[in-house]
């Protein structure tokens, strides 16, 4: 069975059954359908540890839209684009301006240049050649999360950190988030960035590590908790098999065609998810 859905289990179990209700609070997410107080059962600290070399850590409960998942790690990191144009999916359209964009967020903050040791540079850039050119250095890492910009963002970062350390041959990573709507968001983050190390360890020779996942508020909206409910008692199955272009080189050549799920088995599409804004 696949050991992402062990941990997404044990997670909702544990906000269900153990998590803090907002419940009588004032709260700042609304029901989109109603205008009504979004509240939520939530956990502090979650940290969830996946072993890229294991397998790829893809829920099997009901599928992760893999494609349009990869499409928004391609656009926030390797476009740098803040444009919801260039996207596939309309995951963004909700916090897009008059002028086509999400403010000064997510892409925007990763394609700012600044001056490092080894010149002016962005972070991405920086991560690349950090990783080719000093591997074991325990500096490697990126922050979107820009307070001189907060302002100007059409949503603050939920997902906002990233650190990486090489260990031996392998790149292990760290993610960390804010917080996230586990029953929307949990495994979409997850299989994106775990997308993300391997890519970065094929153009830098090194095997893909071990992704860890740190969320501060884990929670779970009290109109999704019968769903969830639903989904952690489904039947599990393996997870699939990751392939990735093994001739791409350089991290600004990937494109969408360059990775492949197989045999991906998973329980139906969850429908109709209330959604809070």
């Amino acid at each position: 069975m696949s050991k992402a859905d062990g941990i997404f289990v044990n997670m909702c179990k544990e906000i269900l059954d153990h998590g803090y209700s907002t419940e009588g609070q004032v709260v700042r997410a609304k029901w989109a359908d109603d205008g009504a107080p979004a509240h939520t059962r939530k956990i502090f600290g979650v940290c969830s540890r996946y072993d890229l070399q294991e397998e790829f850590p893809a829920l099997t409960l009901r599928p992760t839209p893999m494609k349009n998942a990869i499409d928004e790690i391609l656009w926030i990191w390797q476009k740098k684009s803040n444009r919801v144009a260039d996207l596939h999916s309309h995951i963004w359209d909700a916090w897009s301006g008059g002028d086509g964009t999400i403010g000064k967020a997510y892409g925007y903050q990763l394609g700012v240049k600044y001056k490092f040791a080894q010149g002016e540079m962005d972070q991405v850039d920086n991560v690349l050649w950090q990783l080719k050119n000093s591997p074991y250095s325990r500096r490697i890492m990126t922050n979107i999360y820009n307070f001189a910009d907060l302002s100007e963002m059409g949503l603050e970062p939920c997902a906002y950190s990233m650190t990486f350390n090489v260990t031996g041959d392998r790149l292990n990573a760290i993610l960390n988030q804010r917080s996230q709507d586990v029953l929307v968001a949990n495994n979409w983050n997850v299989a994106q960035y775990a997308v993300l190390v391997h890519m970065f360890a094929q153009v830098s020779g090194l095997k893909p590590g071990v992704l860890v996942h740190m969320i501060s508020d884990a929670h779970i909206y009290d109109r999704h908790e019968p769903i969830v409910r639903e989904l952690i008692e489904r039947p599990q199955y393996p997870a699939p098999k990751f392939k990735m272009n093994p001739d791409v080189k350089n991290f600004y050549d990937f494109t969408l065609d360059d990775f492949e799920f197989e045999d991906y088995q998973a329980g139906p599409q969850v429908k109709k998810i209330p959604v809070a804004v």
